[in-house]
C-alpha cells in the first residue's frame, strides 16, 4: 500500500451485536476484531485509518419500532429519536472502552452532533475536527446515528451513508465492509455462488435482497448500490465486502489479502 494511504473500516452491526437479540454486544469478537485493527496498526504505523461500526440490535429494533429513518414529526416520534439516540449511543462507548484496553486512540464523532440532513441528504458537517485527527495519527470513530433533517425533522444515517460522504472529501484508497455474511452472492440467500467481483458499473443486482434481520437502512442492497455509485464517483476506490467472523481474516483483509466480493 502507499505511504500514508487512507482506510475506511466498517465493522458491521450483525459482527459485533447479536442483531436479533436487542442491545446484546458480542464482546469477545469485538475484542478479537480490535486486537486484529491494533496489531495492524503496529505493524503498519504509517497507515491511516477511519473506523465506522453499525448498531446492529442496539438501533435497528428501536429505529423500526418508532419509524425514526422515515422523520420525527410528533412528541412520540421525538422520544423514539431519543431511545434509537440512546441505544446506538451505548455501543458507541462499548466499543470506544474495548479499544482502550488496547491503547487504540479512538476519537468518536457522533453523527447526530454534527450533521444536518435534508431528506437524508447531508448539507452541514464539518470535517475538520476529522482531518486534524487523522493527521495527528489518532483513529476517527463514525457510526450509524440519528441526524438532525430540515425537512422531517430527524431521521436516521447508517454508517455506509456516513463513508460516502466522507469518502468524497476524504479520499480514501480503499473502504472495507466487514460483516457476518462472506460476501455478495448472486443467489442469496442459498449462498452458494459467491462473487469475487462486482463492476461498479453492473446496473442489475435483482438478486440482491435486504438483511434477513432487522435492518431499518436497507441492509445488502442498500449497501452495494451506495458503494457502487461511489466507486464510479471515485474510479480509484476499491470497496471489499467480507467476513471477519474467522480468526484473523479482518488482518488478512487489512493487509490487502482479496476476499470476500470486490466493487470497483
Amino acid at each position: 500500500m502507499p505511504e500514508q494511504s487512507l482506510t475506511f473500516l466498517k465493522l458491521g452491526g450483525s459482527l459485533i451485536t447479536d442483531k436479533d437479540q436487542p442491545e446484546t454486544a458480542l464482546i469477545d469478537q469485538i475484542d478479537k476484531l480490535l486486537t486484529q485493527i491494533a496489531e495492524w496498526r503496529q505493524a503498519n504505523p504509517s497507515q491511516r485509518l477511519l473506523l465506522g461500526h453499525g448498531s446492529g440490535s442496539f438501533g435497528h429494533h428501536t429505529a423500526a419500532k418508532y419509524g425514526t429513518r422515515q422523520g420525527v414529526q410528533s412528541h412520540g416520534d421525538a422520544v423514539g429519536y431519543q431511545q434509537v439516540w440512546y441505544s446506538a449511543r451505548k455501543l458507541n462507548q462499548i466499543i470506544i472502552e474495548r479499544a482502550q484496553l488496547l491503547s487504540l486512540p479512538l476519537i468518536a464523532y457522533p453523527p447526530s452532533a454534527v450533521i444536518t440532513t435534508k431528506e437524508h441528504e447531508i448539507v452541514e458537517w464539518n470535517l475538520q475536527p476529522i482531518l486534524q485527527s487523522l493527521e495527528m495519527g489518532l483513529i476517527p470513530l463514525v457510526y450509524g446515528d440519528v441526524v438532525s433533517d430540515l425537512i422531517l425533522g430527524g431521521t436516521i444515517l447508517s454508517t455506509e451513508d456516513l463513508f460516502v460522504h466522507l469518502a468524497m472529501s476524504l479520499r480514501p484508497d480503499r473502504i472495507l465492509l466487514a460483516g457476518r455474511v462472506e460476501g455478495v452472492y448472486a443467489d442469496y440467500p442459498n449462498n452458494q455462488h459467491l462473487l469475487p467481483h462486482l463492476s461498479a458499473s453492473t446496473e442489475s443486482i435483482d438478486f440482491l435482497q435486504g438483511s434477513a434481520s432487522q435492518d431499518v437502512t436497507g441492509g445488502m442492497v442498500s449497501k452495494v448500490q451506495a458503494m457502487q455509485a461511489l466507486c464510479r464517483e471515485l474510479p480509484s476506490l476499491s470497496v471489499q465486502i467480507f467476513s471477519a467472523v474467522s480468526p484473523d481474516t479482518l488482518r488478512l483483509a487489512l493487509d490487502g489479502a482479496a476476499i470476500g466480493t470486490t466493487i470497483n
